[in-house]
């Protein structure tokens, strides 16, 4: 049951950040490498409590579908998104948002049980975890380019 946590400063405003990283269209933006696209839900803007969202995207040459709902939030602090359906046994997504010397400390720690039993951890030791842990990095240091491009203005 891998855990990655990143910790990254942002030259932003907290609600610059929160926003951004609860934005479909950015992180539609930020997953382009995997030709990640919302189906279902809110697809485009921003997700708020209680709603959830239907990613259709390619990993491992695979199409996959994945549901994650927000299940907690507390604006511009935090919100958590739990996986619904999909690939994962279960996933557990908190974005933490500090303001911290201008700018903002974001938290990102994503809890996960790979499918398939003794397989899945396996897969999680040979490739899985290091693959998500670069995944999730990329993501966020996009959305720290934008926030810090749109704090200029």
């Amino acid at each position: 049951m891998p855990i990655i946590k990143s910790e990254l400063y942002i030259k932003a405003p907290i609600e610059i950040c929160f926003d951004l990283a609860r934005n479909i269209d950015i992180h539609t933006q930020s997953t382009s490498q995997t030709k990640e696209k919302a189906i279902g839900g809110v697809t485009s803007g921003l997700i708020e409590l209680g709603q959830s969202v239907t990613w259709e995207a390619i990993h491992f040459g695979i199409k996959q579908h994945l549901t994650a709902k927000i299940t907690e939030m507390d604006y511009p602090h935090f919100f958590v998104d739990e996986q619904v359906e999909g690939a994962f046994k279960r996933f557990w997504h908190c974005h933490t948002f500090t303001p911290h010397h201008g700018g903002t400390w974001m938290v990102d720690e994503f809890d996960y049980i790979s499918p398939l039993g003794l397989l899945g951890k396996l897969a999680d030791k040979l490739f899985l975890e290091q693959y998500m842990r670069e995944f999730l990095m990329k993501r966020n240091l996009y959305m720290k380019r934008i926030a810090e491009q749109s704090a200029w203005f």
